[in-house]
């Protein structure tokens, strides 16, 4: 068919491709919404990566106290010669122990210190029992050294 410039126009039919526009409209936004989803996930999953970092470093500053507090007494025993120690120097470093304003306080500790009747006969055993705070079963840790004098 040869058009003249006074001829209509056929008329245009739909193409194929304009059909299917039709049936993918709203495929964009179900996109952006399975984005954020896996965006929040991904926040909180930094969030509880974050808080189990900040229990871990709570613990490992509650081993690190109760490892200083050990060394003071083993110093103490050191100092004087002797792993027998007089019971009033014992209610001292417990109730120093349990003092949480102090730099080597911890929550619920307990201090004792037991001379080993087995070789080496200079030798005690020092062990640091605590609660830490965070740890609602209320499970206890416990720090074990040895002291050994010549």
């Amino acid at each position: 068919m040869k058009l003249t410039p006074h001829s209509p126009r056929p008329l245009r039919t739909r193409c194929r491709g304009s059909a299917r526009r039709g049936v993918q409209r709203g495929v964009a936004l179900i996109e952006v919404l399975v984005s954020i989803l896996l965006f929040s996930f991904g926040l909180l999953g930094l969030i509880g990566l974050e808080a189990t970092a900040i229990n871990v470093s709570v613990d490992a500053e509650d081993r690190s106290r109760a490892a200083l507090f050990a060394n003071d007494i083993a110093s103490y025993m050191w100092a004087n010669n002797s792993v027998t120690v007089p019971a009033g120097q014992l209610t001292t470093w417990n109730t120093n122990c349990k003092n949480l304003s102090t730099e080597t306080g911890l929550p619920g500790c307990i201090v004792s210190v037991n001379p080993t009747a087995t070789s080496p006969t200079n030798s005690a055993d020092i062990q640091i029992t605590w609660v830490p705070i965070q740890d609602k079963s209320g499970t206890t840790r416990q720090l074990s050294t040895r002291v050994i004098l010549p």
